[in-house]
């Protein structure tokens, strides 16, 4: 007989799977664990759990530590692991649907900053549908408290012409608008 407690987190895992795959239009289950997604990611050196690892994760019911993973965070949607997969897997959407999933649950944890970041780097392509390097970078720095962090390089890439501190909006910043409020209705599941 299974305990009432393994039981209950069958059924919850079973149930985050299901919701997981409805969210991201992946099948979670197609994996076969053959690592070529992480053999492919080039923030791999940075993560606590390779991306073969979280989908591991996920189908064994270890969602909450995903969730918890600096690695959902990390992710920068290039789409390597997404083209390396023979299952067709769109890892990429995965780890969106997961950020989103943890954003909703109050799951940042330790990764706050990284998180921030990813806030402050969306808001700034919404705003002006280009990222504003100089704005991102200082907003994050003021509101993590650290200000002056990063700031001899800045002066250096503002000498060369690297950074520039003010940016204007593109043409098709309507366009932008439409995708950010279609995400928008995705992700409140309307």
């Amino acid at each position: 007989m299974v305990p009432l407690n393994l039981n209950r987190a069958i059924k919850e895992g079973a149930r985050f799977v299901r919701r997981l795959e409805a969210e991201s239009g992946q099948k979670i289950s197609d994996c076969n664990q053959c690592g070529k997604c992480t053999a492919g990611c080039p923030l791999g050196f940075a993560m606590d759990l390779m991306p073969n690892q979280v989908m591991h994760l996920i189908r064994v019911g270890l969602w909450a530590e995903v969730l918890e993973s600096r690695t959902i965070w990390l992710c920068s949607h290039c789409a390597v692991c997404t083209t390396r997969c023979p299952r067709n897997i769109d890892l990429a959407r995965v780890m969106d649907s997961l950020r989103i999933t943890a954003r909703r649950e109050g799951r940042i944890g330790s990764e706050r900053s990284i998180a921030l970041f990813n806030e402050i780097f969306l808001d700034s392509v919404r705003r002006y549908g280009r990222a504003h390097e100089f704005g991102i970078g200082l907003r994050h720095n003021l509101l993590t408290r650290r200000p002056f962090k990063d700031s001899d390089l800045g002066r250096v890439w503002l000498r060369r012409g690297k950074l520039k501190l003010g940016t204007r909006k593109i043409k098709g910043a309507a366009e932008i608008d439409r995708i950010f409020s279609e995400v928008e209705r995705t992700e409140d599941g309307r």
